[in-house]
């Protein structure tokens, strides 16, 4: 499959960070053209870094970024025009309304009027935001403005979009709107790099996924690969009163309120189901999630803040 971006051995040291510090530290990985591909880690993990750089808004410290076969180092203007951005920290123009800031993005893309129009209509629409229409964007919720930046990058002829934590802000149904809009970008065959800190989200779009701590790359590939690639596939609840030295032989065991959390193989999963049901005592079993790898493989929980690495110069590193 072709790829759209490649990363090697790319590192970055902001200048105010602590000695030895790196906010990306070695991280190498290759995304597909024309799928979602989510980047999930913690915030500091390097996610936002990474995007800053693959488009074109930060020099590494060293390493190799190509983007659509061109290098960040010295061919930005190639990589611009086909590429678009939602940045973590956003702020449309204040002064327009929201069919203006759509519109005038389009504009400024190069689309001619006509289709700039169209575009923002449908986006307008597919966003639930065409009641806003008229609103200026300054007298817009929080939320509200995050879903017009998303307008505006999806309704873009880009090739490539960096969306970094688009549906930060958004209530539910929102966020699920933000989702199908995605997936009609991605059946459009365009490329989407998609940072975000809900596991749900990135399970739910992404065909790849790249779980990112300390500027590393942890583990990548499929959610299914991802899953066979952690020690333990299953998960098992217990609620209620258990021994648990009965439990310590069959996975790994944590406390959790009103009972047990235990990661186990498929065959002792089940013996500790059966065991439980026996007893009396309320189980449910299932695959491990995104979440619960996370966990696995960093030993946090992803809402946990990781270090700050920039010595303060960035809003996520």
């Amino acid at each position: 499959m072709p790829v759209a971006i490649r990363a090697q051995h790319l590192r970055k040291v902001y200048p105010k960070s602590p000695p030895g510090v790196a906010a990306l530290d070695d991280l190498t990985l290759e995304i597909p053209t024309g799928r979602v591909y989510g980047l999930i880690g913690r915030n500091g993990a390097g996610k936002t870094t990474f995007v800053r750089i693959a488009a074109t808004q930060l020099e590494p410290t060293a390493g190799e970024v190509t983007v659509l076969g061109y290098n960040v180092h010295g061919q930005e203007r190639e990589i611009r025009p086909r590429i678009a951005c939602v940045p973590q920290e956003s702020r449309p123009l204040y002064f327009l309304n929201v069919e203006e800031v759509v519109y005038l993005y389009l504009k400024l893309r190069g689309l001619d009027a006509a289709e700039a129009h169209r575009r923002t209509r449908d986006v307008l629409d597919e966003l639930s935001l065409t009641e806003y229409r008229r609103r200026s964007v300054s007298r817009l919720s929080g939320g509200l403005r995050r879903r017009a930046m998303c307008a505006m990058v999806l309704a873009s002829d880009a090739d490539v979009l960096f969306l970094d934590e688009p549906t930060t802000g958004l209530d539910p149904i929102a966020r699920r709107e933000v989702w199908e809009a995605i997936r009609r970008a991605s059946r459009e065959h365009r490329t989407i790099i998609l940072t975000t800190h809900y596991l749900d989200e990135a399970e739910a779009l992404s065909t790849r996924l790249a779980l990112v701590e300390r500027g590393r790359v942890m583990l990548e590939g499929a959610p299914a690969d991802l899953r066979a690639r952690v020690r333990y596939p299953y998960r098992v609840v217990i609620q209620g009163s258990y021994p648990r030295e009965d439990l310590d032989p069959l996975g790994q065991v944590s406390v959790i309120e009103g009972g047990y959390l235990i990661f186990a193989r498929e065959a002792e999963a089940r013996e500790i189901a059966r065991r439980a049901l026996e007893r009396g005592v309320r189980v449910s079993l299932g695959p491990v999630s995104l979440e619960d790898i996370f966990l696995d493989v960093v030993g946090r929980s992803i809402e946990e803040e990781a270090p700050s690495e920039d010595g303060g110069t960035e809003a996520e590193a």
